[in-house]
């Protein structure tokens, strides 16, 4: 998949060298030795084949303008920046370590500081991470028009009219599973075992809370059966994780001080997440806020009570599952699980110990499977390439479900499962544990369900 270039640094103007805040880090970029270990992992330079497609060749466009060689204007930079999943898979193997994801966060936001943008491209971002994603008011009310929109049968209807191919929407609409029938709110639901051994918050986050609410549900469940008391501290916000990736550094500092501030209001008991690349975000939130001085012992105390749920049941023993679940499933690892965080036993741990489950793995499990964020909607070729590399697998195998453990991937293997004639379904690790402990089924009948139809709902 070659890409070509022009670049007019008359029409740019030229700009050497990063200035302002958020820069890469030199000594992080000086880190990596360029030996070369990070290509067969990474996703874009699987599918390329190019040197500068890779973690070693954006390294060196790094360096290159750090040192003044290339102009932080140039296309080709700004075209590899945001050509990149921020996967992390190369900082697994990097010998050298060098933490990758900081240093291309960084050059985005050097670029989004410095490089003109079109008005209608600053405007729909501020519009979409600023105004929806950032004020979980406004959220709600956008997740809640799509909750209708599917559950009024104009979802159908608009699909039997076709209206949305010639608009390039009806891959994006197949992607979004049904929505929730109850949003999950901060402060209005706990879950108390009979005799709590240990208090956990739980990070409601934004789709999580919203589409996904029933999943963080059966996270209250599975960890209350596990001794956990688990709550929903008020006042939390979006993690910012999708600010980060798109170089929106003050947002995503906005957003963390909310949820630091949220969070310290229930000051004991580990933060438990279900979304992985949330996860992530949470535990960085350090390092985002490391020039702070008024938040940065903050945000260190912060990032090392949050625990990913799955790392958060497999730290003591599980309680015994009590019902069978007979089903052959495979597992799909979250990037931001598997890499960014180095989770990779613990949910394969837990798929083992539930009765009658036959876990199958698939090839390239790791691999990212092309939704990183919104990479899946503003950059969609090779998004599905990946998306159809993963569905492949997936059919390779008898499973019929896959398992995973973060929002965006499950929709963009339900979109990539569907499109490759697969009616595999997507549920999340503790979707599964939960029915295992009594809950209602974590998928339907099999064949799959209807998209834009009602989810079963649990009690």
């Amino acid at each position: 998949m070659a890409v070509a270039y022009e670049t007019d640094l008359a029409k740019l103007g030229t700009l050497t060298g990063y200035s302002g805040p958020d820069q890469p880090d030199d000594d992080l970029l000086r880190a990596c030795v360029h030996c070369g270990m990070c290509l067969p992992s990474c996703p874009t330079y699987r599918l390329t084949g190019q040197e500068m497609s890779s973690p070693r060749g954006r390294l060196w466009l790094m360096r290159g303008v750090a040192d003044g060689r290339l102009d932080l204007l140039d296309p080709i930079f700004d075209e590899q920046m945001y050509q990149c999943l921020n996967c992390r898979a190369c900082e697994a193997v990097c010998p050298s370590g060098v933490h990758y994801g900081p240093l291309v966060e960084a050059a985005r936001s050097q670029l989004e500081r410095h490089r003109p943008r079109p008005v209608w491209q600053r405007v729909l971002r501020r519009v979409a991470l600023g105004g929806v994603f950032g004020d979980q008011r406004v959220f709600r009310a956008v997740v809640g028009g799509l909750r209708l929109y599917q559950r009024s049968g104009l979802a159908a209807l608009v699909r039997r009219t076709g209206v949305l191919k010639p608009l390039k929407l009806a891959e994006t609409e197949r992607m979004m599973p049904p929505v929730a029938a109850r949003f999950l709110r901060p402060g209005a639901e706990r879950w108390t075992p009979s005799s709590p051994a240990r208090a956990v918050r739980l990070f409601n986050g934004c789709v999580m809370g919203t589409v996904f609410a029933d999943t963080n549900r059966a996270a209250g469940r599975v960890l209350a059966h596990n001794g956990a008391a688990v709550d929903v501290p008020v006042g939390q916000q979006c993690c910012g994780a999708l600010h980060v990736h798109a170089g929106m550094m003050d947002e995503a500092r906005a957003l963390a001080k909310t949820n630091i501030a949220a969070f310290e209001a229930a000051p004991d008991g580990e933060i438990a997440v279900t979304a992985a690349g949330c996860g992530a975000a949470l535990k960085e939130y350090g390092f985002l806020l490391k020039d702070d001085p008024a938040w940065a012992e903050r945000a260190r105390a912060f990032a090392d009570r949050v625990r990913d749920v799955t790392e958060l049941l497999a730290d003591r023993p599980l309680a015994v599952p009590t019902q069978a679940v007979d089903r052959i499933v495979t597992y799909q690892e979250p990037c931001h699980l598997a890499h960014a965080q180095r989770i990779t036993a613990q949910p394969r741990a837990i798929l083992d110990a539930i009765p009658g489950l036959t876990l199958v793995e698939m090839r390239e499990s790791s691999l990212c499977c092309g939704s990183a964020g919104i990479y899946n909607l503003i950059r969609r070729e090779m998004a599905e390439e990946l998306g159809d590399r993963k569905a492949r697998h997936v059919l390779e195998t008898p499973a019929t479900a896959v398992v995973t453990a973060n929002p965006g991937c499950a929709m963009q293997l339900r979109a990539s499962l569907a499109r490759n004639g697969s009616a595999a379904s997507v549920v999340h690790v503790v979707e599964v544990l939960d029915e295992a402990y009594g809950g209602s089924a974590a998928w339907p009948p099999e064949g799959g369900r209807e998209p834009g139809g009602s989810r079963p709902q649990r009690p």
